[in-house]
């Protein structure tokens, strides 16, 4: 079954590649200057920095049943409520022997 393309979605300043055009598809490296290229490069490398650093040190992400009320507790915090989950533990940890 053949699909009709719809024409409101024709870019005719950007067709569609033909098996032609990718055989003469040659790598931006080997066709940009230098100088370009390695801007471009340096562009892509700056844009995957984006958004929060990586930590020193991670959590780990696990599965933890609580009761309700202590849950709603922290919650009811704000923003936070899990760190501060984990902070009250370290806290307990250092009177206490999980053991």
């Amino acid at each position: 079954m053949s699909k009709k393309p719809n024409p409101e979605l024709i870019d005719d300043d950007n067709p569609e590649w033909t098996e032609e055009d990718f055989r003469r598809a040659q790598p931006a490296a080997k066709v940009l200057p230098p100088d370009l290229y390695a801007g471009l490069l340096e562009m892509n490398r700056q844009a995957k920095l984006r958004g929060r650093p990586r930590a020193a040190v991670t959590k780990e992400r696990i599965t933890i049943r609580l009761s309700p009320d202590v849950v709603q507790t922290f919650r009811a915090t704000g923003d936070g409520w899990q760190t501060r989950v984990d902070a009250a533990l370290r806290d307990w940890l250092k009177t206490h022997s999980p053991t």
